[in-house]
């Protein structure tokens, strides 16, 4: 019966510890860096405990604010949108192992549409 009991006691405790590969926590915090393409400029999110995704793109071109807000994945795939209501979308990855991300972007506002490409990293305590 003591076997029995050991035996699924250290089945638990392998299932309990299980690796944290995919959890939100490494990303939690401030990311920022550049944007570029047909318009450019610099860009920050924050992403919160639960993956919820807000901040903002600043353009040199027009000196204008562009509102940031969506959702981030637990493996590190970042959806949101620019703007309210989405007038573009902000999509990429965030790597937990050298803290950088990059991606897509695109805005509708002011028209034409203008796209590209933007790049960071998680910034420092």
């Amino acid at each position: 019966m003591k076997k029995l009991f050991l035996l699924l006691l250290t089945a638990f405790l392998f299932i309990g510890c299980s690796s944290d590969e995919d959890t939100i926590y490494d990303y939690i915090g401030t990311w920022s860096g550049t944007y570029e393409g047909a318009d450019k400029g610099n860009w920050n999110i924050v992403v919160a405990s639960d993956g919820k995704v807000t901040g903002t793109m600043h353009s040199e071109e027009n000196n204008e604010n562009y509102y940031i807000s969506g959702r981030l994945s637990e493996s590190g795939d970042l959806n949101a949108v620019v703007g309210t209501p989405d007038d573009g979308e902000f999509k990429g990855s965030l790597n937990r192992d050298d803290k950088n991300g990059n991606g897509s972007w695109r805005n509708s506002i002011p028209t034409p549409i203008r796209t590209g490409t933007w790049k960071g990293e998680k910034n420092k305590k």
